[in-house]
């Protein structure tokens, strides 16, 4: 890779972490070029390359978001064996993460913003949200669980419930509920 690469590779990362952050607070549609490029004091211009158009720059912060929640949530979740722990697993760190966003939740945050706005930028807040929940069933499946449709589902709904609790309050024990809630959600699983 030649500097001019490798520097334009750091610069777009530290755009879409940046990015990141704003979609989770102000949603995606208060990501803006110029914003960016006036918080990171890079021209209007240098950002525009990067990115092309607020679309393009919303569906790379969305990539940037899959990208970090595999890294937090799901990475460190294959050390455990398929199934139970790998489910047990996934939740602590699905819970842990809420607090990686300036915002709360990413896809807490994009997925309400553009539940009923069809286009390329919603496909791909769907899209990632149905791997996550394939995911779950998946491991729910793996692991015996009488219905892992309503397991995903619930153990989701527990975690979303908890950020959009938190965002609201500001109280940490929602966290504290949220762990219980889960952890009753864990005794449904067979050992």
């Amino acid at each position: 890779m030649t500097p001019v690469t490798e520097k334009g590779t750091q610069t777009r990362a530290a755009i879409l972490e940046r990015a990141l952050d704003l979609a989770s607070a102000e949603g995606l549609e208060g990501l803006t070029i110029g914003r960016l490029a006036a918080e990171l004091r890079l021209s209007k211009s240098g950002l525009f390359a990067h990115f092309g158009s607020k679309q393009e720059l919303q569906l790379a912060a969305i990539e940037a978001a899959a990208k970090r929640f595999r890294a937090m949530v799901i990475e460190p979740s294959l050390d455990q064996p398929e199934g139970a722990a790998r489910l047990r697993a996934l939740a602590d760190r699905y819970l842990v993460q809420l607090k990686t966003y300036e915002g709360g939740c990413f896809w807490a945050a994009a997925s309400a913003e553009y539940d009923d706005r069809p286009g390329p930028v919603r496909d791909a807040i769907a899209a990632g949200l149905d791997a996550w929940m394939a995911e779950l069933v998946r491991q729910a499946e793996i692991a015996g669980v009488e219905g892992p449709d309503r397991y995903a589902f619930e153990l989701y709904a527990i975690v979303m419930g908890a950020n959009a609790r938190y965002r609201l309050s500001g109280e940490e024990r929602v966290f504290d509920h949220a762990r219980e809630a889960l952890d009753r959600l864990a005794a449904e699983l067979p050992a």
